[in-house]
């Protein structure tokens, strides 16, 4: 399963784990940079700085639970 793995970094510079969005839309036109960044905004607010918030694409082995990156977007 592909997933977004969010990070918000602080006023140092260093990066935060917000959370985990499982990506489980079926139709590959709705997946967008912007709506998945959408789902970052309604963690921190609508007064987050985007700039401050990234997310890397990662794969969860729906067996073993474990994550690999696929790739990072900013």
């Amino acid at each position: 399963m592909v997933a977004y793995d969010f990070y918000c970094l602080d006023e140092i510079g260093n990066s935060h784990s917000i959370g985990i969005l499982p990506e489980r839309r079926k139709d590959p036109e709705r997946i967008t940079r912007e709506s998945v960044t959408n789902w970052g905004k309604l963690i921190l607010g609508e007064d987050a700085h985007l700039n401050h918030l990234f997310y890397v694409q990662v794969k969860i082995d729906e067996e073993t639970g474990r994550m690999t990156r696929l790739s990072p977007v900013r």
